[in-house]
This record gives C-alpha cells, sequence and structure tokens, in this order.
C-alpha cells in the first residue's frame, strides 16, 4: 500500500513540474514579460549547471525537507500543525545561542550540540499548542499560528536586544565561530551535511512508518482516531502528542540547520517561509518522507530558480510565490475532489439495493 502510495505520489510530483512551466510561461505573459527568457532563467538558476544545483537547489531545499517531513509527520497524525515556521525559527534561536556562547567549550562539537538544541527548541515550542490540545481541546490550527508571530517577534527583540551584535548597528546577532558551522560536502560549494541530515530523517521517517510499532499507531490514529482507540487499544492523545512534539523538533532541526549551515547568523526575516511553504511539500508528496525529499528539492528548484528570473529576465521573483500558492489550491482541489469520489463510492456501497437488484460485490 505504502509502495503505490510513493508512486502516485512521484507522477504528482511530475505533474506539479509540468504545471509550474506552464503557471511561469503564463504569467510571464500576463505581466508583459517573456515567458521563454522566465522559463530559461528558471532552468539557468535551478538546474543549469553544477553550482545552480549543489549551491542554490539543494541548500535552498534542504529547509523545505526537513519541514516538510515536519508536516508530514504531524499531518499523518491527524495533527494539522501549522507551527513549522515558529518552530524553525525557535530551533534558529536555540542554535545561534549554542554556536555562540559555548564554541570555546565543545569545541568540534559545537555544531553537532547546536543542531540537537535547535530539534530539542523547535520541539519545546510545539509542546505548548500540543499540550493546549490534549488538555483543553484548543485547536491547534489557532494555537500554532499564534506561536509563529510570538516565535517572529522574539526573534525581532533578541537580535535588537540580548543577542545583537556588539557595533550595535545591524539587527542580527554576531557571526557564528567555525566551530558552529556545519561542514561543507564539497569544496567550491554551498552544500553542506545539513542535506544528508535531511536525507536520513527522511529515510529514518520512512522506516518508522513502514516497520515500527510506533509509525502504525501513528497512521492508525491518523486515519480514524475512533477506530484506533477501540479496536487496537491505542492511547490516542499521547500518539497525537507525541506525533507534534516529533514534528516540532524536525522544524526546529530545520532551522538550527539553516542557522549553522547558510546564514551563520540569527536575523529577523531568517526564514522566507519555509514552514509554510513546507505544507504544499508535504500535500504534493501526499504525505510520503521519501517522496517528500523530491518534493522538497522541487520547490527548493523554484525558489533558486526564481532568484535568477529577477536577476537575469527582470521577472520579480515574487511570481514564484504566486506559482506556489497555485500549486497549493491544485493539490488541495484534488484532494478535495478524492475525498469526494471515496464518500460516493462508499455511499453507493452501503445503499440498500432496491427490489429484484442485486447488491454489489465489495
Amino acid at each position: 500500500m505504502i509502495a503505490s502510495r510513493t508512486i502516485g505520489a512521484l507522477l504528482a510530483a511530475i505533474a506539479v513540474v509540468v504545471a509550474i512551466a506552464g503557471l511561469v510561461s503564463l504569467l510571464a505573459l500576463l505581466t508583459g514579460h517573456d515567458a521563454r527568457a522566465a522559463l530559461d532563467a528558471l532552468w539557468t538558476g535551478s538546474l543549469g549547471s553544477s553550482y545552480a544545483i549543489f549551491s542554490a537547489t539543494l541548500v535552498r531545499a534542504t529547509p523545505l525537507m526537513l519541514t516538510g517531513l515536519a508536516v508530514a509527520l504531524a499531518f499523518t497524525a491527524g495533527v494539522w500543525n501549522i507551527g513549522a515556521e515558529g518552530q524553525l525559527l525557535a530551533g534558529a534561536t536555540a542554535a545561534t545561542v549554542v554556536g555562540l556562547s559555548a564554541a570555546s567549550v565543545l569545541g568540534w562539537a559545537t555544531w553537532l550540540v547546536a543542531l540537537v538544541a535547535g530539534a530539542a527548541a523547535g520541539g519545546a515550542w510545539a509542546f505548548l499548542p500540543a499540550w493546549l490540545r490534549r488538555r483543553f481541546g484548543v485547536l491547534e490550527v489557532i494555537s500554532t499560528i499564534m506561536m509563529n508571530f510570538v516565535a517572529l517577534y522574539l526573534v525581532g527583540y533578541l537580535v535588537r536586544g540580548p543577542l545583537q551584535e556588539p557595533l550595535r548597528i545591524y539587527p542580527q546577532s554576531s557571526t557564528l565561530p567555525e566551530l558552529a558551522r556545519l561542514p561543507t560536502l564539497a569544496a567550491g560549494t554551498r552544500l553542506h551535511v545539513g542535506f544528508l541530515l535531511a536525507l536520513s530523517c527522511a529515510g529514518g521517517l520512512w522506516w518508522v512508518f513502514r516497520s515500527t510499532a510506533a509509525g502504525f499507531r501513528v497512521r492508525a490514529v491518523g486515519s480514524n482516531p475512533d477506530a484506533a482507540r477501540s479496536a487496537g487499544m491505542i492511547d490516542v492523545r499521547r500518539t497525537t502528542m507525541y506525533a507534534f512534539v516529533s514534528s516540532g523538533a524536525l522544524a526546529g532541526l530545520a532551522g538550527a540547520v539553516e542557522v549553522t549551515g547558510v546564514t551563520y547568523s540569527l536575523y529577523e526575516n531568517l526564514s522566507p517561509g519555509y514552514g509554510y511553504t513546507a505544507i504544499a511539500v508535504a500535500l504534493v508528496a501526499s504525505l510520503q518522507p521519501v517522496v517528500t525529499v523530491f518534493s522538497g528539492a522541487l520547490f527548493g528548484a523554484l525558489e533558486a530558480g526564481a532568484s535568477a528570473m529577477q536577476r537575469d529576465a527582470g521577472i520579480p521573483s515574487v511570481l514564484a510565490t504566486v506559482v506556489e500558492a497555485s500549486i497549493i489550491f491544485l493539490v488541495l482541489g484534488g484532494v478535495a475532489m478524492r475525498g469526494a469520489r471515496f464518500r460516493v463510492a462508499i455511499e453507493r456501497r452501503l445503499r440498500p439495493p432496491s427490489p429484484g437488484q442485486a447488491p454489489e460485490s465489495p
């Protein structure tokens, strides 16, 4: 079943590639630009060279993969975690604090501890809405969105206050020391070990879903919590709590990777909306961890290509945001149509046969 869903998700990703090309061409024409120049710039900036692939696309894709996995884990468990953005910022803040304050003590292990601290901070940031859901039934959609804004303004306060660089000129932290930075995978590129970490998390989450009792509980609770509670004797509240916090940890890890591998400092607008784009990444991948890697790479290519379109073809990079929003609508529309067809099929099977009509075979 998982294999068939994975194949279906891959086909959906291919359809998204075609949709991206069509949408970029259409929007370029509607805004008075050359569609061919837009597509050429999109290709050149994303996949047109080894530098574009390893220093732009995959670097941008890494946080999208991790936050996409975070959303996929939560949604699979039936938890509507919209707070990956805030959890990412919490992880980035924790990693920055560790990198700036503990490098002299931790030595070469600084970046490892920073990543662990980022994951822990993301999990802790998700714990409050998870606890509010479990204790008071507060909708996590509302609480996680609110926590996003709390994290955003908290980062703004820190980079203008306790964590601001010593000269007090720029609203950002000091630059992380070398010991707190992720090693690069190849000389001459910006691709860092965070990419391998994202791949490892995807493989690990796939294995958990496929081969462990914990993964079965998560999928069972996400499919039908009432059935899981009665037939499977599963503690639904505990399972959703663990999935919620684990989802936050993955998003926090994404923030730590971004700080220690790309920006090397904490500042406002650190994330261009990775936590929100992650929802599209996970939905395009049909919540499949392995396919999320390809989906994240796809959106990373789109964002890298958008920068090239603005630089080389004079087309505003915000066009990529319009394309991403359109893809989200298309994906959600497809999900809604599949759900409607499924309900119709179930109703037909449950409808009693008319006199003289044989019942449908299951």
